[in-house]
């Protein structure tokens, strides 16, 4: 509306100034703008969708958080990961990290990976449930959740403020590996300190879910056209996907790579959130490799929105070509 209100001034000037002999000088009405009105804080609601064969996809954002640079990066001083942010034009005084959601209708399920944040992690997340709302996704209809790992970030939303299950209807899986290692309180003491809360939240976030959880293999399909491809290391049993419908087909990456224009760009960069930095560093350059030498498509849970695009080789790692917004 402002754009509009300026274009408008602008004509208004030009009129005035070609025709002195019809005003003599610009009136308080038309020489002003009035002020501009209040700015909703977020942006326009975000979802994105793309079709993979028969199958309907769509990325829904959940908000992002903002952290410090200092320690993001285990194995990088804060300097060099700033040159590297600076590369894509990004903050060089704090990290965003996005959030993102992926939904794979395939015509008798709807399937979301991951839960989101719940909104019970930072006030600048938890906008799943009404972006959900606006791509005309409901909670109710979505029939099986995969967890592709235990982290906050991504189970914090399969409960509700009330504690209540925000997938009322869904079956849960997820790696027997993950579930495995975060089930068992004996492994608390081997685990990083910051990941130690990991182990209560689990039994919490899954407790409604009692009965509906199902554990899959490693490589395993967990449902018609979804793969599990094992990618440990990030957590104990991090797993991304392969999905594909006939010919067509598209990788959710998960945590593979936090925001690809640092994690991708660099993919031997140990991350504060891997589990086991050497392992997650090998798991990311191996999926990392086979997307961009298949030229699979990709969602990114913590990539740029709308999180799907490809990855293509650029010197000693991937550059992120986000999709054609149309």
């Amino acid at each position: 509306m402002q754009q509009i209100r300026r274009r408008a001034g602008l004509a208004t000037a030009a009129l005035l100034a070609s025709a002195p002999a019809l005003v003599s000088a610009p009136t308080p009405a038309l020489a002003q703008s009035p002020p501009a009105p209040n700015q909703a804080p977020n942006q326009a609601p975000g979802w994105f969708r793309f079709r993979v064969g028969s199958f309907t996809v769509t990325t829904i954002s959940d908000g992002f958080a903002r952290r410090n640079i200092e320690g993001l990066v285990l194995n990088a001083p804060p300097e060099a990961v700033r040159e590297v942010l600076a590369q894509s034009f990004l903050p060089t005084d704090h990290y965003i990290g996005p959030y993102n959601v992926t939904f794979v209708d395939t015509g008798r399920l709807l399937i979301a990976f991951d839960a989101g944040t719940g909104g019970q992690l930072t006030p600048t997340a938890g906008r799943l449930g009404a972006n959900m709302a606006a791509a005309g996704l409901d909670p109710a209809r979505v029939g099986l959740v995969i967890v592709t790992h235990c982290h906050q970030d991504h189970i914090h939303g399969l409960l509700t403020a009330e504690g209540q299950a925000a997938f009322p209807n869904a079956e849960i899986a997820i790696s027997a590996e993950e579930f495995a290692w975060w089930g068992d309180a004996g492994n608390e003491s081997r685990s990083p300190q910051g990941q130690r809360v990991n182990f209560a939240n689990v039994a919490r976030r899954f407790a409604p879910y009692q009965g509906r959880i199902r554990r899959f293999a490693a490589g395993a399909e967990v449902s018609p056209g979804i793969t599990s491809v094992p990618a440990f290391g990030h957590s104990p049993g991090h797993t991304v996907f392969r999905v594909s419908d006939g010919a067509e087909q598209f990788l959710v990456l998960a945590d593979i790579t936090h925001r690809p224009e640092l994690f991708a760009r660099r993919p031997d960069y140990v991350s504060l959130f891997d589990f086991d930095g050497a392992a997650a560093a090998a798991a990311r350059r191996r999926v990392l490799d086979m997307a961009a030498t298949d030229r699979i498509r990709v969602t990114g849970y913590h990539f740029p929105f709308p999180a799907t695009g490809h990855l293509v080789r650029d010197g000693e790692g991937y550059r992120f070509h986000r999709a054609d917004w149309s």
